[in-house]
């Protein structure tokens, strides 16, 4: 504005100076900003408090209110660092001291409170007039050799009192209690970790500064939160770890209790980091009341002071545990995510830290800090051997000192008197005329010496060490180790690894198991040796107890470590591991598949497939996968399209209206294919014929089937090199036998093949084929759910249009259900005393049925009946 323009009086009476609007609300806005980063909101990387808990700290050392003094008031405390430190308000700062003592906040403490604190449900303190606090422990490693100019002070708010700019912490507090808040235009919040593993990967920082931070997350694995719970995966932690943002995932710890009634109970023993119990249980009860979990009766916060956490959530009676708590997880805060941010002052400036960041941030602090320490202790000792050398001199003198004092007029001229005659330095001449009489005595000038002489030494050592980087940083280590044997505790957050994050194969025994799955879908796994070997034509014993229009309808041997593919009859696919399916034993229903695949309703499991090596590359493009209908349609795919397992499962074959898929195998390309009907036919012709085509085709006839009646019972693929197997047969009415392959005159697919079975209603409609050795054991399960095992070796090998062998007893009204072989490596030797010529004894007996049978021997079982002629081969 010119001058020009200004009336008279106001060119005369004031100086108006322009100012730019946009650049002054800039300029204040930054300045502004900068207070709430620097002095309120975010921790320093060193000692990782912010000033509030600073100052808090360093009032009550001030006011001497140590771990073994007296509580004192904490309106006491408050108003000392108001008046001195922190002038901004008593509620600011009495809520940051009540936080400093919240157990469940804070993963140590550092503020010992008496009175009312608040609690974890949400509770708030009392005033600060009626509480007390005194520091903790721990506090006091905060603290240590404050005294010992370690760190730099500033003038407080009024420039009356100095403050310390940061405190000389022996303890990596900002990585062991983590801190959070929310500044202007930035935010940390920055997770707690457990004390003892901060401080071992602060040593391994020292003893290897170039390690990197997945060595480092050898020791510091993940936060460690006050309330326990399980973090489940690692992913964001790790990404939290290297660049100092992630996320991590924290769920609630529970059990499952079983009542006396058959009723299970969800036992809720944590809650995730500061989720309130009571809100907690509100939720899960408004859940039930909006009908959006089911099952639940009742649910009651049980939890006290002194017992813990205990929220109990009592399910009805046909609920499944498992299911209710995964709808928890997803509904409630039983399961929590934490975004980290890590965000700390370092040298005044906000920066992002890594987990190393941090580490090498508080060492090098630690270092400054001994340093400093060390170079004060050096000077002071050096003041007191200056001393100490002064009355030396004296004592060497002694008659001369004291008729030189004596003599003297004042102070002033006697201490100018010795600095004259005996060459003392004003301060030792000083300390001579302070020398109390009683140390002239002879024991007296002894303790002088002896003191000078370990003065000297001290002050060695201390040069020593200030010339020796390696020993200051082995002094950090001690003190290290000494805090973490003070204070070091085990981890109270559990590490539950994703299944894509680590490989659970290692951790889980490598064991056979028989995996059995019914008709209404309940699947489980029973170790191979419980089921025992019997002879040909045995009763069998219970393999599993199902519902009355139940039975196991896939039995089969796999490894815990091998991956099960599934298709269902609608042509889907899905993924599930061994070990993932649930244990149990023979006469167990199992769990229901629903809750282990995301099975739609109207669809059911129609093939199993067992792949040994679902993550080699070079196995997965050499296999393929072969399928077929009932309705005789065959198709091949390579592998490789299913080597990508996804939760909701993928389109393996395209089914026509009226037909369902049958039957899955594994192949290496070079084995012929064989198909059997329930008519007793079947064909064989060479993998070749069919040709690999993409998950989504449909395929080409591979057997004709007659009439409407008739269907594709089962598909064997045999390698063309090896010729040491038969094809067995197994009709629904426990007859079977062996046939030499090379019975089975090879064709192009889609014929009608050749009699496999004499068909009659003595035998029964085919149920099976397999393709077995004399080393292998034969496993069948009936619709009423008895099993049975025996040696293949032991049925006998028969041509192909013979009804062959009665292979198990069956009551008349049931019926074989499912077949399979155990690989020579499976079998378990016979040790079952209770089995003999086939015949069950009186305690199996009653355990398959609740009656006697008695051992029929005249019957005529375990021999070969005449079959009468040998039909031809059909065309």
């Amino acid at each position: 504005m010119d001058d020009q323009l200004l009336p008279e009086e106001t060119r005369d009476n004031d100086r108006i100076i322009p100012v730019n609007i946009e650049e002054q609300m800039k300029s204040s806005y930054i300045d502004y900003s900068m207070s709430v980063i620097v002095g309120r909101a975010l921790p320093d990387v060193r000692d990782g408090l912010k000033p509030v808990h600073r100052r808090i700290l360093h009032a009550m050392n001030e006011l001497g209110i140590d771990y073994n003094k007296a509580f004192k008031k904490c309106a006491r405390i408050v108003g000392e660092v108001l008046g001195k430190y922190h002038p901004h308000g008593d509620g600011s700062v009495y809520d940051a001291l009540v936080r400093l003592a919240q157990e469940w906040n804070m993963r140590y403490p550092l503020v010992d409170s008496q009175g009312n604190f608040g609690s974890a449900d949400g509770d708030g303190p009392a005033a600060m007039r009626y509480t007390e606090a005194r520091m903790e422990r721990m506090a006091a490693f905060l603290l240590q050799d404050i005294e010992k100019e370690t760190v730099d002070f500033q003038l407080n708010f009024d420039d009356s009192l100095q403050e310390p700019t940061v405190l000389p912490t022996r303890v990596p507090q900002l990585l062991v209690n983590g801190s959070s808040g929310i500044a202007v235009g930035m935010a940390t919040n920055m997770m707690p970790h457990n004390l003892s593993e901060a401080i071992d990967g602060c040593i391994a920082y020292i003893d290897n500064r170039d390690i990197t931070i997945d060595e480092l997350m050898n020791y510091v694995k993940a936060p460690d939160f006050p309330g326990g719970g399980i973090i489940y995966g690692m992913e964001g932690v790790k990404a939290a770890m290297h660049t100092g943002r992630g996320r991590v995932v924290l769920r609630g710890k529970i059990n499952v209790e079983t009542k006396a009634s058959g009723r299970e109970t969800i036992i809720i023993t944590e809650v995730p980091y500061q989720v309130s119990r009571d809100v907690l249980t509100a939720r899960i009860g408004q859940l039930v009341n909006d009908k959006i979990i089911e099952g639940i009766v009742h649910v009651n916060n049980e939890s006290t002071e002194k017992e813990g956490t205990r929220i109990v959530v009592d399910l009805k009676r046909d609920a499944v545990s498992a299911v209710i708590i995964n709808q928890l997880y997803k509904y409630t805060d039983l399961q929590t995510s934490y975004g980290i941010n890590n965000v700390a002052l370092v040298k005044g400036r906000p920066r992002t830290l890594n987990l190393k960041n941090l580490i090498s941030e508080f060492v090098d602090f630690r270092h400054e800090v001994v340093v400093r320490r060390t170079r004060f202790e050096l000077s002071e000792a050096e003041k007191k051997a200056h001393i100490l050398e002064g009355y030396i001199i004296a004592l060497d003198h002694l008659d001369e000192v004291i008729a030189l004092i004596r003599n003297s007029t004042n102070p002033e001229s006697a201490k100018q008197g010795l600095m004259t005659s005996f060459g003392m330095s004003e301060i030792q001449a000083k300390a001579v005329l302070e020398l109390r009489l009683q140390r002239l005595t002879g024991m007296e000038r002894d303790k002088i010496k002896e003191e000078y002489d370990q003065i000297m030494k001290l002050i060695a050592h201390l040069k020593e060490l200030l010339a020796n980087e390696a020993m200051r940083f082995d002094v950090i280590k001690t003190e290290l180790r000494e805090v973490k044997e003070k204070f070091g505790d085990t981890r109270r957050s559990e590490i539950t690894y994703l299944d894509d994050e680590v490989s659970l194969i290692d951790l889980i025994k490598e064991e056979d198991v028989v995996i059995t799955v019914s008709h209404l879908g309940y699947i489980k796994r029973t170790p191979a040796d419980e089921y025992r070997a019997q002879k040909r034509g045995g009763r069998g014993s219970i393999g599993g107890r199902t519902r009355e229009e139940d039975w196991i309808e896939h039995l089969f041997v796999a490894s815990t470590h091998h991956t099960l593919l599934f298709f269902t009859e609608k042509g889907r696919c899905f993924w599930l591991k061994v070990y993932q399916i649930p244990d149990g034993d023979k006469q167990s229903k199992g769990r229901a598949i629903q809750n282990l695949i995301q099975l739609p309703s109207d669809d059911k499991i129609r093939a199993i497939l067992d792949v040994k090596k679902l993550e080699d590359e070079a196995f997965v493009n050499s296999h393929y996968i072969v399928l077929c209908t009932k309705k005789g349609i065959i198709k091949k795919t390579d592998l490789e399209d299913f080597s990508r397992p996804r939760a909701n499962g993928i389109n393996a074959i395209t089914i026509l209206d009226g037909d369902q898929l049958l039957e899955a195998r594994l192949t290496d390309g070079n084995s012929e294919i064989m198909l059997a009907v329930k008519s007793g036919r079947a064909i064989r012709f060479p993998e070749e014929k069919v040709r690999s085509t993409g998950r989504g085709a449909i395929g080409v006839a591979g057997i004709e089937v007659d009439n409407a009646d008739d269907e594709v019972v089962g598909l064997i693929c045999v390698n063309k090199e090896d010729k040491s197997r038969t094809i067995l047969v197994v009709s629904e009415k426990g007859f079977g036998k062996r046939t030499a392959i090379e019975e089975y005159r090879i064709t192009n697919r889609g014929g009608k093949g050749v009699k496999t079975i004499s068909v009659t209603s003595k035998t029964g409609n085919l149920v099976g084929i397999l393709d077995v050795t004399e080393k292998e054991d034969l496993m069948i399960t009936c619709m009423s759910g008895v099993t049975i095992r025996m040696s293949v070796g032991s049925i006998s090998e028969q041509g192909r249009a013979t009804q062959g062998v009665k292979l198990i007893r069956l009551d008349e009204t049931d019926q074989i259900a499912a077949i399979t072989q155990l690989d020579e490596e499976q079998i378990v030797n016979p040790t079952d005393e209770s089995v003999v010529d086939g015949s069950v004894k009186l305690s199996d007996a009653s355990a398959v049925n609740g009656s006697v049978e008695p051992t029929d021997q005249s019957a005529g079982e375990g021999s070969v009946e005449p079959s009468g002629d040998t039909e031809p081969t059909v065309q």
